[in-house]
């Protein structure tokens, strides 16, 4: 069924003819005034909506984090986490595409715990959330400065801290389609190059290298599943393993949800964010899958190369792949690919920091001056404030302040686990609305299946891994550790216990949930489709949406 035989929940106007019709250039010329708070402008296509998803994915997760999920649980193991945690990100995303089309916001989730559930959840998310976002903007910058000093070990890291810093907050202070290209062909570059290195993967199994044909042979020797941790009970020793990489797979997977983030300023949303939605998420399971898979066959999970520690070529699998496989020309290549990937995080990092915020002070969660936009639609202020805390990078200069950094960097990790539940949650409640209020699921212009078990599903274990993701802190039991991995949990009871505390909120009930504000502004929208009519133009159209 197609929006146009869809109807919204007071009668039976289809949503493309509810209200005057009004052309989305017509729309951007009315509603932006320098220095007011208004609405972002919706000026992201399918292509960029994808991209920014992507581009908020795949970074050192993949490219070097992967190869510390292959030496702790071996190829079949680390295999078996990165699909099983994907099939908790798809019950996030599908939940997340019924909210995100029908209430396309800005700052979306956040403002979808603060409206059907209880507006301190919503504070507590956001706040935690952004938070992260922020944190791993400094975080990239800092992996900048380490990954040009493979080229030039000489060099201070401080340098380019400070000039990436200048670079990607101004890309962030022009129009969002000026930031949607950039995002795009960064991410473009991250894409060619995991699809490279499936195809490599693919000759070297195939008897390309120097060793000629290789098959499973490291399934076999050293082993399909590697022991972590415990050395008396090996299969208890491999379970560890396979769990502690869940919980690695569960960060590097983190970013998918920047399609929520982004339907705000999205043309089209009923249209563009389901179709982004579901080519975001399967592209990135073959990536992640796929390059897994292939690391698997070709890096035995006992190479010495695989825990330097090293945020540099040096200690991507990518590379050492290509040494084991006799081809020694590539890490200058990966090198430069990994800093296009940190480039390209942390552009993203900026941005949907700076929409969580404007999500927020639209909930009234935080200051209304967050709100305020550039006559290009830009929310400078919020812009401003999340660059702000790139600066703290330059805390890695001194071993203390390093010390500090690293505190802050732990925060981030669980955050996205966090909001993920919080998603879910939200949609749970969402689903609640609808049901009190008398509208169908059917009636939606995106309906996840599987629900509402599927939500269920990816709550429930999402809470497992919230709680048992410091589990190595008790194996030997380690004072320190624990509260590093469990200080991001402390954080967000103390956010949402003291917003709740000082303003008393109440959780919202199913009836007197907002499920309109942002809603019909989009239904009184008409969005052009233009519709390619080279060969070019379709084959783009199909690939990208």
């Amino acid at each position: 069924m197609d929006n146009k035989d869809r109807t919204d929940d007071m009668g039976s106007k289809p949503f493309e003819t509810i209200g005057p019709r009004h052309s989305t250039s017509d729309l951007e010329k009315a509603e932006v005034e320098v220095g007011t708070t208004v609405q972002l402008q919706r000026r992201l296509k399918s292509r960029h909506l994808q991209m920014i998803a992507i581009g908020g994915t795949i970074g050192t997760g993949l490219f070097i984090g992967s190869g510390g999920a292959l030496a702790n649980a071996g190829p079949a193991g680390a295999l078996i986490a990165y699909i099983f945690v994907g099939t908790l990100v798809y019950s996030v995303m599908v939940a997340l595409g019924e909210m995100a089309t029908y209430i396309p916001i800005s700052g979306a989730f956040t403002a979808y715990a603060a409206r059907f559930v209880d507006p301190s959840l919503g504070f507590a998310m956001g706040w935690i959330y952004w938070f992260s976002w922020a944190i791993t903007f400094a975080l990239e910058l800092t992996a900048s400065g380490l990954i040009i000093q493979y080229w030039s070990p000489e060099l201070n890291i401080g340098i380019f801290i400070g000039v990436f810093w200048a670079v990607i907050t101004a890309i962030n202070f022009l129009p969002v389609s000026f930031y949607g290209e950039v995002e795009f062909y960064f991410a473009s570059i991250k894409v060619l190059t995991v699809i490279g290195f499936l195809i490599f993967g693919i000759c070297i199994d195939a008897g390309a290298g120097q060793h000629g044909y290789l098959g499973f042979h490291t399934w076999g020797n050293p082993g399909a599943f590697a022991p972590h941790l415990i050395e008396n009970n090996i299969p208890l020793a491999k379970f560890v393993g396979f769990w502690a990489v869940m919980i690695q797979a569960g960060f590097s997977y983190q970013g998918t949800e920047l399609v929520g983030i982004a339907a705000g300023e999205t043309a089209n949303p009923r249209k563009t964010v389901p179709a982004a939605i579901k080519k975001t998420f399967y592209r990135i399971l073959l990536f992640f899958v796929g390059a897994i898979f292939f690391i698997g066959l070709l890096v035995p999970y006992d190479n010495e190369d695989l825990l330097t520690g090293t945020t540099d070529a040096a200690s991507s699998p990518f590379v050492i792949a290509a040494k084991l496989a006799g081809i020694p020309v590539l890490p200058s290549l990966i090198n430069a690919v990994l800093l296009t990937v940190v480039l390209s995080a942390a552009n993203s990092n900026v941005y949907s920091g700076s929409r969580i915020l404007v999500g927020l002070a639209n909930e009234r969660c935080a200051p209304r001056i967050l709100t305020r936009t550039t006559s290009g639609g830009v929310p400078y202020v919020a812009v401003a404030f999340t660059a702000a805390f790139g600066l703290l990078g330059f805390m890695n200069e001194s071993s203390n302040g390093g010390t500090v950094f690293n505190w802050f960097v732990n925060i981030t990790g669980v955050a996205g686990f966090i909001s993920w539940t919080c998603i879910g949650i939200s949609h749970i409640a969402f689903m609640r609305a609808l049901k009190a209020r008398g509208v169908s699921r059917d009636t939606l212009p995106y309906k996840a299946w599987g629900q509402p078990w599927f939500t269920w599903y990816g709550v429930g274990f999402n809470i497992l891994i919230i709680l048992t993701q410091g589990f190595t802190a008790f194996i030997p039991w380690n004072t320190s550790n624990f509260f590093v991995a469990y200080v991001s949990l402390i954080l967000f009871a103390v956010l949402y216990l003291g917003h709740k505390i000082v303003f008393r909120t109440k959780f919202v009930k199913p009836i007197e949930a907002d499920l309109d504000t942002g809603r019909k502004e989009v239904d009184e929208m008409f969005f052009e489709e233009h519709v390619p009519t080279t060969w070019y133009g379709k084959l783009g159209h199909w690939l990208l949406g």
